[in-house]
């Protein structure tokens, strides 16, 4: 994957400039271990919890992350201790932990930002923001959005007519607006005019031209006057992943030319005045605060052309894009943004004021869609390592002279290696390797000798990488060794089903260690999920700079004397101390995307309260059984026992099976049917 630069704060930017013009080849990587004692300092620094978690996220004194639902107005539960006590109530991991609170502060923040905005520059029209259903449609979140909203007229937009049919029965705010937006039949539009009669204000946004005479014919069967927008084609471009929504070729919306045409039709059967919104999308996530401004300047001109056409322009939907520091950088990095809700909220507003005033209009009511900005925050993905393997760095205790000459190279090759010769080293170690390799092929290694090379490979490996991580900079034909010496930590997690993004489009999402954060992590890692597929992985992490390859964890503590496990093969899952990681911000999008590879279904959610008390439990929605997910895909629960019963009957006739095997059998068989898809720890 290639990978883009973040633009650094100046201060930041021009101390790594300088030092990689000093080693324009290097760079320096975090050492492993220092005589300094481990703060949680370090830890908040390390895993860069005050740039993506602020104001909702923080690292308690005794190395707990915490999480303060209402921001900086509320207290905070230690997540740990929280964690423990849910799975004391039977929900196993992992567990999707949704705080109601934040999702309603971020509300409140956004309608804010804008209350400021439309203050500072004596903006005379209203904002009234709407939440994209498709960013996460689980009901009990829907319901507590359209609750949380109320008090600003917040709505909902539906991008399709299962959306539609959720809007219309979930939302019950006198004046909020409902959008509609998507690809469009004859009932979805008939659905939208007729929600007017239920008191709902639908504004059904024309995104192709065909859906004009598809709204004219159902406006003269029901007697209806629509309300009517128009979804342009903005030539100003996105950046990121999603830059291509906006342009000439974009998925959705009307060239300038067809929204002439549009406009033109309407006028003909005197239906231009149910014209009123204009609405624009430049695509997801947007980094960059000067790409909305351009956009903002675009749809502005568009919207008093509009209204200069003889439309009645009243509403201005500048979509979504708001963006999510997932890395806290605060660059115009793709999984970061350089601008915050303040700085969004100001432009949109100047922007569009500016542009009504010079043509004498009214300003129109400000809408936005901004959904990732409002959900992501609101859900904290935990989930538990199974188990780990490590490379083993140990060298054989001793070589005899009479072992194979390619060994005694090797194990020379160890002995020698120092700070001023590890490069060197390295190379020498490789070609060694590659060599032995090739006499095996050809017959000439045994298999014993070969694992014995092998592992005198690697332990001169873990000797350079120690050295190397002491250096200010290293080679760049060394930068990969950190990935390939790196454990691999075994987690409970389908990442197609809880992460699908990260597998899907690489998306960056911080993953943490929510205890033993006092601890110095002495192990770099990958993460491995439970499915039987190569790209149920995250070797992706982010960092200041660019992205990082392993992610810093600690060694899993044994149950039985509470010793580290330094270069254990493979820990199994029930000889250590539970320890526990979270993947935050993963609210937008992730749950609706995901997929059942594996037959791993949904897991466990639960939606957390602050009280004055503490917290309580409003909701528990159970992850999915084997049963259910197997009923996904059409088999008969029932149908597969009764051919299980079958097999041992006959298994019994022919002595294979005793009857006391096959009723085990059978036990385990039902009982599993009943059982969450994951592991249990």
């Amino acid at each position: 994957m290639g990978i883009q630069s973040k633009m650094l704060p100046v201060d930041v930017g021009k101390v790594l400039a300088e030092t990689k013009d000093a080693v324009p080849n290097g760079h320096k990587p975090r050492e492993a271990s220092s005589t300094k004692k481990w703060t949680i300092e370090d830890s908040e620094e390390l895993y860069r919890i005050n740039g993506w978690g602020e104001p909702y996220f923080s690292i308690n004194a005794i190395g707990h992350v915490t999480v303060s639902p209402q921001g900086d107005r509320g207290g905070s539960l230690d997540l740990f201790e929280l964690v423990n006590a849910l799975k004391q109530r039977n929900l196993g991991l992992p567990l999707l932990i949704r705080f109601s609170d934040i999702l309603e502060d971020r509300i409140e923040r956004l309608n804010a930002c804008f209350a400021r905005a439309i203050t500072r520059y004596s903006y005379p029209g209203v904002y009234r923001g709407v939440f994209p259903v498709k960013c996460n449609q689980q009901r009990h979140l829907v319901e507590d959005l359209v609750r949380f909203g109320k008090p600003h007229q917040f709505g909902l937009e539906a991008g399709s007519k299962p959306e539609l049919m959720i809007a219309l029965a979930t939302l019950s705010t006198p004046g909020a607006l409902l959008i509609c937006n998507g690809y469009k039949d004859r009932e979805y539009i008939e659905t939208a005019m007729l929600a007017q009669r239920l008191g709902h204000t639908p504004i059904i946004v024309l995104e192709q031209i065909e859906e004009v005479d598809l709204v004219i014919e159902a406006s003269r069967k029901l007697g209806i006057k629509p309300i009517l927008g128009v979804r342009a084609k903005l030539s100003s471009k996105g950046v990121g992943r999603w830059g291509t929504s906006a342009g000439d070729r974009a998925k959705f919306g009307l060239t300038v030319p067809e929204i002439i045409r549009a406009v033109e039709q309407l006028r003909r059967v005197d239906m231009l005045n149910s014209l009123q919104l204009l609405h624009y999308h430049i695509g997801s996530q947007i980094s960059a605060i000067a790409v909305i401004k351009d956009a903002i300047r675009e749809a502005s001109q568009i919207y008093v052309e509009l209204a200069g056409l003889g439309a009645d322009m009243k509403y201005l939907d500048v979509g979504g894009g708001l963006g999510v520091d997932y890395d806290g950088s605060k660059t115009n990095f793709y999984a970061s943004k350089n601008y915050n809700m303040q700085n969004y909220a100001n432009d949109v507003v100047a922007e569009i004021k500016e542009a009504c005033e010079e043509r004498n209009l009214a300003v129109p009511t400000l809408v936005s869609e901004s959904g990732r900005a409002i959900a992501s925050h609101q859900s904290v993905l935990v989930f538990d390592v199974l188990g780990t393997s490590d490379v083993m760095t140990q060298p054989p205790e001793a070589i005899e002279e009479k072992e194979h000459l390619i060994i005694r190279n090797l194990y020379e090759t160890y002995q020698s290696i120092t700070a001023d010769n590890y490069q060197e080293a390295f190379h020498d170690a490789t070609q060694f390797k590659e060599e032995s390799t090739s006499l095996f092929n050809f017959g000439y290694l045994s298999l014993t000798e070969r694992a014995r090379a092998e592992q005198l490979y690697w332990a001169c490996c873990g000797k350079i990488l120690s050295i190397a991580r002491q250096q200010e900079y290293v080679p760049d034909d060394l930068e990969d060794l950190e990935k390939i010496m790196a454990s691999i930590y075994y987690v409970n997690l389908s990442v197609f089903q809880s992460a699908p993004d990260s597998w899907a489009i690489d998306q960056l999402f911080p993953i943490m260690p929510i205890h033993r954060l006092d601890e110095e992590p002495t192990k770099r890692a990958t993460l491995a999920d439970l499915t039987c597929d190569s790209d149920g992985k995250i070797d992706q992490f982010i960092d200041l700079r660019d992205v990082k390859y392993v992610l810093e964890l600690h060694a899993l503590e044994s149950k039985t004397d509470g010793t580290q496990k330094q270069d254990a093969q493979t820990t199994p899952t029930s000889s250590h101390k539970p320890y526990y990681l979270g993947l935050f911000l993963g609210g937008a999008y992730q749950e609706i995307m995901g997929n059942l590879h594996n037959l791993f279904g949904d897991t466990n959610a639960v939606h957390i309260k602050l009280t004055p008390k503490g917290y309580q439990i409003e909701h528990v929605v159970k992850g999915d059984t084997m049963r259910e997910v197997l009923g996904y895909v059409q088999y008969d629960s029932e149908d597969l026992l009764e051919s299980i019963r079958r097999q041992s009957e006959q298994a019994l006739q022919e002595k294979r099976i005793t009857i006391q095997e096959s009723q085990l059998l059978l036990q385990n068989y039902e009982r599993s049917l009943n059982r969450y898809t994951y592991l249990e720890t």
